[in-house]
C-alpha cells in the first residue's frame, strides 16, 4: 500500500478512509465555513515560479540554519495536539521521524506524550516546545522549566488562540479525547478535562476554563524573564504585530493562521508572508505554516522570505498510515519535491532561491 502513495494528497485520502470520524474531523476541520482552510492551499497557486536555466545544479544541498542550528531540510513539524488519536505511538513516532530526517519537531502543550517521553524518544533531535499561557502562571512556569531540563531548543508561543476557534464539526461531534488517552504534560483535571463535555466541543470548554485570555504584549517580557530559550511567536499575520514582536526581541515569527482553525476569513499564510518580511526584514527569523502540501509550496515560501516552513496535517496523514515510517515518507516526499524544484529552477542550495524567482501572478498581467 505504501508504494502506491506518492504524494501528500495520496496519504490524505488514505487517512480519510481509515481514521475514526471524530478524530478525522478534529484533524481536518477549520473554523466557520472553512474558506480560509481551503484558501491556505489554493493561495500558493497565486504565486508563479520563474526558473533560471544553465546554472550548475549537479550538487545540491537542502540544508539550512535555523536559530543557529543546522537542519537537513527546511521543512519541520508544526505543533499538533492529540497525535495518539492517529497512531498508538503518536508524538513519539513523529519526533523519531523528525530526528531521522534531521529537522525540527515541535511538541504541543496538549500532546498525548509528555515532554520527558518525547525527549527520551529522540535524544538527538532538534525539539521545540509549543506553549500556551495558563491562567495559573505556575503551570506555564513548570512547563518551561521541564522543556529546558529536557533539552528542548526553543519555545513556540501560540499567540492567536486566546480561545479556541469555532469548528463546527467538533461542535456537532461533541468532540472529546478518547478515554484511554490524556494530556500527558499535566495531572488531574488539566490532564483529563478534555475527556468529557456537557455540550459542544470538549476542546473549546477546556481552553475557556484554563487559558489566560487577558494576555498582552507585556506578557512576552514575562516569558522572556523565566527562560533562556529563544522564543518563537506563532500565529502572527500582520506587519504591525511583526514589528512589535521584533521590538520586543523575540527570536523568530511563525507566520500562521493556525491551519484555518481559529477564525475564518483571514489571508492565507503565504499571502501574509510578504508584508511581514517587508516590515521586519532580518531583525528576526521568519517561518511559515499553513497549506503546505508540495515541495513547490516550500520553494515559494522560501523565495518570499521564509527561513523554514512547518507542516501539520500531512504529518498526521503519515502517522495514520504507518506511524514513524509514514511521517518519514511524508517528509521524504516533500524533500524530494523540493530537490526537484531546486534543480529545475537553477538552484544548487537553499540560498540560491532568490526573491525574483517567485512572483505574484499579477506580475505577468502587467507585461
Amino acid at each position: 500500500m505504501g508504494e502506491s502513495l506518492v504524494c501528500v494528497k495520496d496519504f490524505e485520502r488514505h487517512a480519510f478512509s481509515v481514521l475514526p470520524r471524530s478524530a478525522l474531523d478534529f484533524y481536518r476541520s477549520g473554523a466557520g465555513a472553512e474558506t480560509t482552510l481551503v484558501h491556505n492551499r489554493r493561495a500558493f497557486s497565486k504565486f508563479k515560479i520563474r526558473p533560471r536555466c544553465l546554472r550548475n545544479v549537479s550538487r545540491r544541498d537542502l540544508s539550512t540554519t535555523v536559530l543557529g542550528q543546522k537542519v537537513e531540510i527546511p521543512v519541520g513539524i508544526s505543533p499538533m495536539s492529540m497525535q495518539r488519536m492517529a497512531h498508538p505511538e503518536g508524538e513519539c513516532a513523529s519526533v523519531r521521524a523528525a530526528q531521522e530526517m534531521g529537522t525540527i519537531y515541535t511538541l504541543s502543550s496538549l500532546a498525548t506524550a509528555s515532554i520527558e517521553e518525547v525527549a527520551e524518544t529522540a535524544p538527538r533531535g532538534i525539539n521545540w516546545f509549543q506553549l500556551y499561557i495558563f491562567k495559573d502562571r505556575e503551570v506555564t512556569k513548570k512547563l518551561v522549566a521541564r522543556a529546558e531540563n529536557a533539552g528542548f531548543k526553543a519555545l513556540v508561543l501560540t499567540v492567536d488562540a486566546p480561545i479556541s476557534g469555532l469548528r463546527l464539526a467538533d461542535i456537532r461531534n461533541k468532540f472529546v479525547l478518547p478515554p484511554h488517552l490524556k494530556f500527558a504534560n499535566f495531572s488531574g483535571d488539566k490532564s483529563t478535562g478534555i475527556n468529557t463535555t456537557e455540550s459542544g466541543s470538549g476542546l473549546n470548554s477546556y481552553v475557556n476554563r484554563f487559558y489566560d485570555q487577558s494576555l498582552e504584549w507585556k506578557d512576552i517580557r514575562w516569558l522572556q524573564g523565566i527562560t533562556k530559550l529563544p522564543i518563537v511567536l506563532k500565529g502572527i499575520l500582520t506587519a504591525e504585530d511583526a514589528v512589535i514582536a521584533a521590538d520586543l526581541g523575540v527570536a523568530a515569527i511563525l507566520v500562521s493562521n493556525h491551519g484555518g482553525r481559529q477564525i475564518d476569513g483571514t489571508p492565507a499564510s503565504i499571502e501574509a508572508l510578504p508584508e511581514i518580511v517587508k516590515a521586519v526584514g532580518d531583525r528576526v527569523e521568519i517561518y511559515l505554516d499553513g497549506g503546505v502540501t508540495d515541495g513547490t509550496d516550500v520553494y515559494k515560501a522560501l523565495a518570499l522570505g521564509a527561513k523554514m516552513v512547518f507542516v501539520g496535517r500531512p504529518v498526521l496523514w503519515g502517522l495514520a498510515h504507518s506511524g514513524e515510517d509514514g511521517v518519514k515518507k511524508i517528509l521524504t516526499i516533500l524533500k524530494t519535491e523540493l530537490d526537484y524544484a531546486l534543480a529545475i529552477t537553477g538552484c544548487a542550495t537553499i540560498k540560491d532561491i532568490s526573491k525574483e524567482m517567485v512572483v505574484p501572478e499579477e506580475y505577468y498581467n502587467k507585461l
